[in-house]
């Protein structure tokens, strides 16, 4: 073995370094450079070679190969007068020669990795499985595709004889006779069946080098056939859907020609089919450019955009949006609103909003009538959460007295000389709801006003603001409304800064949240934001003890609005409302006393028991709704029985979706639409199971 010195570790003398060290003929001693900082001196000190700043401590040490790496003519000189004359002397500039080709070769390594790996990458990402031979018949390569439909590993089976694999695999045939293999059919031992394309692998020379397979499971073929099947019936289900919807809808293909349009479309447009299907984008417009033609051509959706349309030039608001499968641009949608329908629907709710905004918080405490220990303990709750800026939740039946509540807690507390905004969350249309509650920035939509508008949330700042019916509110909205109870801070729609508000929220329902929020449709955050203070309202059938002095109160002020002069309440008659249930709570009281009042003669000032009608229910109807009625409405009773059944039908056919579709009379589609609407799936179901 050849000892050698290297004499510079710089470039040249690390690329030696580095090559002399994988081989076991020469043995390097030391490495010698003037700069401490060398680049060579650290790969040394790992490989346990010696360093140091001199070479002539080496130069006498049975060193048979100085390489002088400096590239300096007077180092050269100098060792080459100071070396024994056995000692083999080499120049700087093989040095250089050796770390050029040490980096070509690295560069070429490299590339021939990456190109390995993005031939993996390729084979790795197709959908069918792939598996290749050797000469000998041995697996060398599958992708994750094979090892998803072989159910093995990859690190079990390279290596394997194919025939140990997949036993009735024809690969080894094509070594010795090397004819491509089409689309044949093959059952693997794990039952799935497969179609196969076997083609082999010849070299440079004609030699047969191997061979290699790809097959696809043809269960998905079977399944993706029956779907197929079920296309005609869902085209005739979204023709009857366009057909019977009130918006004025119009569908071109990708060249913009019509294709569909409805009666909808004829009514404001007054152009009919044989106006529109077959014709260009641009024949409907009277004033204006075709959002068909733009959408087309740029990919994107267009909405809120003015145009006249027909030979009555009809003034209509467009919304329009591409239709893309699978990448490629199929066509495009529209849905036009007719714009004199819009503003008179705007003007309605100028008109509700005024009547909203100018009711302010009138009643009292003291109006709220009852000594029962149910009413006693709410109204305490109440009094105690008046004083606290506390966000409270009245809770109970409809018809109980809670926006009478909501009145007297603003009334009691400190904010009572600012505003006291009522919003019932669903006498809004959700499409509006959202500019009504947050409000909106100038051209933060098509028809918005000048200069933007405040929210209810920005008009009730410093006040309250009493949510009735806060049950109803979409998931969408409860997130909105969790951000203003979180950060006191609202956004308006086309805003990009948030305007701070400090408003006392008061929330109402009638809806079982707690169920809501185990049915998905009422987020679980926005309840225990909302749940601070609860009050339950009690029922009018838990504290009867109240009804005399409620129907007293009743009949005081039905007398101004009549014109009567009823002064009392016969006995048997408050024995009558007493027995009563009162479905409708204390709003019902009112309609039967009412009701009473109008039909006695004008003299009488009596409540008799004949004056009120028919309260209790027929013998007959025996039914206790009150003992098994969770709150649900008729729909939601609907949705679990069909989400149970689903279920049970889903999981008796092995989570077949065909098999369920067909056992339960509907096509594959719908039964696709139901398994998502109800979130059922085979992994949670086998899990839950």
């Amino acid at each position: 073995m050849k000892r050698v010195l290297i004499v510079g570790a710089g470039k040249g003398g690390t690329a030696l370094l580095q090559l002399l060290s994988e081989t076991d003929r020469m043995k390097v001693i030391a490495i010698t450079d003037i700069d401490p900082d060398a680049n060579g001196f650290s790969l040394a000190e790992k490989l346990g070679i010696a360093t140091g700043d001199n070479w002539r401590e080496w130069i006498h040490k049975d060193i048979d190969i100085v390489i002088e790496a400096t590239g300096d003519n007077e180092v050269f000189e100098e060792i080459r007068a100071e070396r024994k004359r056995t000692t083999v002397l080499i120049p700087g500039s093989v040095a250089y020669i050796t770390s050029e080709l040490l980096e070509e070769k690295e560069s070429l390594v490299q590339k021939l990795k990456q190109q390995t790996d993005n031939q993996h990458l390729i084979l790795n990402s197709i959908h069918d499985g792939m598996i290749v031979i050797s000469e000998n018949g041995h697996v060398s390569f599958m992708n994750k595709s094979a090892e998803r439909i072989l159910g093995k590993e990859r690190h079990q089976i390279i290596g394997m004889p194919v025939t140990d694999v997949i036993p009735s695999s024809r690969l080894p045939h094509l070594i010795q006779s090397p004819q491509k293999e089409v689309n044949q059919k093959l059952e693997l031992d794990n039952g799935k069946k497969v179609i196969t394309t076997r083609i082999p692998m010849i070299g440079e020379d004609g030699r047969v080098i191997g061979a290699y397979a790809v097959f696809k499971d043809i269960t998905e073929v079977v399944d993706l056939a029956e779907e197929i099947t079920d296309l005609k019936e869902v085209k005739t289900m979204l023709e009857a859907i366009i057909h019977s919807s009130d918006e004025a809808i119009s569908v071109v293909d990708e060249n913009g020609n019509g294709l569909v349009i409805n009666p909808a479309y004829t009514r404001i447009t007054g152009l009919k089919e044989e106006d529109i299907v077959g014709k260009p984008a641009t024949v409907d417009i009277s004033e204006g450019e075709s959002m068909h033609m733009k959408v087309l051509k740029t990919r994107k959706p267009v909405r809120g955009v003015r145009l006249r349309v027909g030979p009555s030039k009809r003034e209509v608001l467009v919304n329009v949006a591409p239709v893309i499968v699978d990448g490629e641009l199929k066509g495009s949608v529209g849905v036009l609103h007719d714009v004199s329908e819009i503003q008179s629907l705007t003007s309605e709710l100028k008109r509700a909003r005024q009547i909203i905004r100018s009711l302010e918080a009138k009643y009292t405490f003291d109006d709220i009538i009852g000594e029962s220990s149910e009413m006693t303990l709410a109204l305490e709750q109440a009094k105690v959460g008046a004083k606290t800026p506390a966000t409270v939740l009245l809770r109970g039946e409809s018809g109980t007295g809670k926006e009478l509540f909501a009145h007297a807690i603003h009334n009691e507390s400190e904010r009572r000389h600012n505003k006291f905004i009522r919003v019932n969350c669903a006498a809004i249309a959700e499409s509006i709801l959202e500019s009504e509650l947050f409000g909106y920035e100038d051209g933060a939509f098509s028809g918005a006003k000048r200069g933007g508008k405040k929210g209810f949330f920005e008009e009730a700042n410093y006040g309250s603001i009493f949510l009735d019916e806060i049950g109803e509110l979409t998931l969408p909205m409860q997130a909105k409304l969790l951000r203003v109870l979180q950060e006191n801070e609202i956004l308006r729609i086309g805003g990009t800064k948030p305007v701070h508000v400090d408003v006392r929220v008061i929330a109402a329902t009638n809806v079982n949240l707690e169920k809501a929020i185990m049915k998905k449709t009422f987020r679980e955050d926005l309840y225990y934001r909302l749940n601070r203070l609860p009050i339950y309202i009690p029922p009018l059938r838990e504290r009867k003890k109240d009804i005399e002095m409620l129907s007293y109160h009743l009949v005081e002020r039905l007398n101004e609005d009549y014109g009567r002069n009823v002064r009392t309440i016969d006995e048997q008659a408050l024995e009558k409302l007493e027995s009563y249930e009162w479905p409708g709570n204390v709003r019902e009281l009112e309609n039967i006393i009412g009701r009473a009042m109008i039909y006695m003669d004008n003299l009488d000032e009596t409540i008799q028991a004949d004056h009120l009608p028919q309260l209790h229910p027929d013998p007959s109807d025996s039914v206790e709704p009150q003992a098994t009625w969770l709150g649900e409405t008729l729909q939601q009773a609907v949705d679990d029985f069909e989400r149970k059944l689903l279920a049970d039908a889903f999981r008796s056919h092995h989570f077949n979706k065909t098999q369920t579709a067909k056992a339960l009379g509907i096509s594959v589609r719908n039964l696709y639409y139901k398994l998502e609407k109800y979130g059922l799936d085979k992994n949670s179901m086998q899990d839950s199971s």
